[in-house]
């Protein structure tokens, strides 16, 4: 089993009510099995939301407490975010995921990048809270992007 961003399987979570239904990510999903998380929603916040980035670091500083998550009206909104990211490594550690396919450019599961902060749309070098949380844990990671134009990344049952 791995875990996979809801959004990315047509799941209306994302914080506009929309999703990011990727066709491959489902096809992997049908092969391997998967499980699918809003970090977001399982932290308590509302669909749709009002759009949240990280400031001054990313999931890793979040996690240890030298950045926050604010939302677009200026609301402190990391406790959602931290227990989010509790939530989803619960359900990894209950079903020994190994590996995870999660949304990139997400201030909960951004892999690679996420946003500066600024929200104009920018990004920096990053992680989100919980591909933090979960690359702690030694759990694979790979975003929607990974697959893009791979024939196997993860492997069968």
């Amino acid at each position: 089993m791995i875990l996979v961003s809801a959004c990315l399987l047509g799941i209306n979570c994302k914080y506009n009510g929309g999703h990011n239904r990727q066709q491959e990510v489902i096809t992997r999903c049908l092969k391997v099995g998967c499980i699918p998380i809003c970090p977001e929603q399982l932290g308590g916040l509302a669909t749709p939301r009002i759009p949240a980035e990280i400031i001054g670091g990313d999931g890793n500083d979040v996690l240890d407490g030298k950045a926050r998550v604010i939302n677009q009206d200026g609301q402190d909104v990391t406790s959602y975010f931290l227990k989010g990211a509790e939530e989803v490594k619960k359900i990894a550690q209950l079903f020994s995921v190994q590996e995870a396919i999660l949304k990139e450019h997400s201030p909960s599961c951004g892999v690679k990048n996420i946003y500066t902060g600024d929200f104009c749309g920018n990004l920096k070098p990053g992680m989100g809270v919980t591909t933090a949380s979960l690359k702690r844990l030694g759990i694979k990671i790979s975003s929607e992007k990974d697959l893009e134009g791979r024939e196997t990344l993860f492997k069968s049952n």
